[in-house]
């Protein structure tokens, strides 16, 4: 059997080292464009130069040699030929009897007038953006950063430790606005402005002026003001890479359409991590290609954790992690607890957490995520929502309800 594998991110990693796992004797075959395999989450540390391009890799050491997996780096897949079972790239070919698709996602540039053409834009998705970044920081004066959510404050932190300071704008109210409350949120702009960033909040991009070289030389605001510019980093959002799948077949909306065993609606033809848009996380990415694996390896296994709603930020030493829906609905209710440099929020609709925000201490993070997940009522419980634990839950009765000791 044949393995064939595209992308070398968690999603595809994980799988080829499951397969290899599963199955001793089978040909696996990783295809990435990018030449190093290395986590994307880590990036803004090549920026800052606190770590190397060999310190951002989460595979061991000889991990192609030692598990008999032939990569073809540096190689960007052009099309598949789901007929002929083969993955097409640079002229050449690469058969399968079983395909994992796992490309990934890439950054969107807005479609702002001399935004996508010009020579110093660039988003910080990949290896080669953080490189160009770094090397083009060095010699910029005025760094503008569009976007405030995590992707742009990495980007930032990374510039702050180079002795840049960034100016960042954020069409939302606060930073952060996907992953926490203003309040949690607040503690982070507070450390940002301290180290030298400069935020300009509710307010978007309106129009870019640039050189007689296509250089951005400047930034134009929705409220008329005007920054300088000679480097601009965009961290506004991302799409799925599935531009390889023309003509191939297989069915797409947004997303490449997978079943609850990762399968896409052609035979053999798998796909996981953000290209299948079940997930933005990392460990989601790396659970889907070992399901991913067990399926093409002949061993059925579905699919089970979607809940895709946890994010950890971690910047001046302070962590914060949110679970679910940090931002509340209209008819939902919040509670807080602010003490002992620790803060919680709670969000129960119809008694139930639908939203939870930890900062300072997240020993009870697992908790939470499993009653989230559950959607079990905690309403009746006759404590503070931040002082119940597992101590406290007694468990499932046969009739299926869920129950307390309290």
């Amino acid at each position: 059997m044949k393995h064939v594998i595209i992308g070398a991110g968690a999603a595809g990693i994980s799988a080829a080292k499951t397969i290899r796992q599963l199955q001793s004797n089978d040909e696996i075959v990783l295809i990435s464009t990018d030449d190093a395999v290395h986590s994307r989450c880590m990036l803004h540390k090549l920026i800052s130069g606190e770590r190397n391009v060999s310190e951002l890799s989460f595979v061991p050491d000889g991990f192609f040699t030692d598990n008999n997996i032939r990569w073809l780096s540096g190689v960007t897949v052009t099309g598949i030929d789901t007929e002929k079972k083969q993955v097409l790239f640079n002229g050449a070919s690469e058969s399968y009897d079983k395909l994992l698709i796992a490309t990934g996602a890439q950054s969107v540039i807005p479609p702002i007038d001399g935004l996508r053409d010009a020579k110093n834009v660039y988003g910080l998705r990949d290896l080669p953006d953080a490189k160009v970044i770094r090397e083009k920081a060095n010699q910029a004066n005025s760094i503008v950063i569009i976007g405030a959510g995590l992707v742009g404050l990495d980007a930032a932190y990374g510039l702050l430790e180079m002795d840049k300071k960034p100016v960042v704008v954020e069409m939302s109210k606060t930073i952060l606005p996907l992953n926490l409350d203003s309040y949690a949120a607040s503690k982070y702009q507070a450390e940002f402005e301290k180290a030298g960033c400069v935020f300009h909040l509710d307010t978007k991009l309106s129009s870019v002026a640039s050189d007689s070289s296509g250089n951005v030389i400047s930034v134009t605001l929705n409220d008329k003001e005007q920054i300088p510019c000679d480097l601009l980093i965009v961290a506004v959002g991302v799409r799925p890479a599935r531009e390889l799948l023309k003509n191939s077949g297989i069915t797409t909306d947004q997303n490449i359409i997978v079943n609850d065993y990762l399968a896409t609606n052609i035979a053999d033809v798998y796909a996981a991590g953000d290209v299948a848009g079940l997930s933005k996380n990392w460990p989601n990415a790396m659970d889907q290609g070992e399901i991913a694996a067990y399926n093409m390896c002949g061993i059925p296994a579905l699919y089970k954790d979607t809940f895709d709603l946890k994010n950890t930020v971690n910047f001046f030493g302070i962590t914060s992690l949110s679970l679910g829906q940090p931002i509340a609905s209209a008819n939902d209710v919040e509670y807080y607890c602010d003490a002992h440099n620790k803060y919680e929020k709670i969000i129960l609709r119809d008694g139930v957490p639908v939203g939870v925000i930890l900062q300072g201490n997240l020993s009870h993070s697992g908790f939470w995520q499993y009653l989230i997940k559950n959607k079990i009522n905690i309403a009746t419980i006759p404590k503070p929502p931040w002082k119940i634990s597992f101590a406290d839950y007694y468990g499932i009765e046969k009739n299926g309800e869920y129950k307390w000791i309290v």
